[in-house]
């Protein structure tokens, strides 16, 4: 209770009770770390280091195509096989033709893996293919 009567003489004494916002802010910090996790798109991969990273300009929402470890291609959130995935990346860039597309690939995987899934972005029709990267904090 937020107000209570004194002693004796009929004050009312105020007190801040801390419990409910307490109650609150831990349920706001459950669901966050239940959520953050969740936005994130594409596959999560290890991605290559680099020292310098060009400043992002999102013009528009990009397609994020995600290559994994064992070489598995994903498109957002579907695994797909090359021809399925070329189809599935072909239908995207339709809906919107000037839409870009990030390829997270993962740091352990060759070049030439690589090369397959920008091979494949370029024959359905990709105008821009961007390398996902983390920055190395000095």
């Amino acid at each position: 209770m937020a107000f209570g009567t004194g002693t004796g003489r009929g004050r009312i004494r105020s007190d801040i009770n801390v419990t409910p916002l307490v109650d609150v802010v831990l349920v706001l910090l459950i669901i966050f770390m239940v959520v953050t996790p969740l936005l994130q798109r594409g596959k999560d991969v290890k991605l290559p280091e680099a020292a310098k990273v060009d400043a992002q300009h999102p013009r528009t929402d990009p397609i994020v195509v995600s290559v994994t470890a064992d070489r598995r291609v994903w498109l957002e959130s579907d695994a797909l096989g090359d021809a399925a995935f070329e189809a599935g990346l072909r239908a995207r860039l339709a809906e919107s033709p000037g839409r870009k597309v990030l390829l997270k690939g993962d740091k352990g995987l060759s070049f030439d893996d690589v090369r397959r899934v920008l091979a494949l972005a370029r024959g359905a029709g990709a105008k821009g293919v961007a390398l996902g990267v983390e920055e190395v904090k000095k």
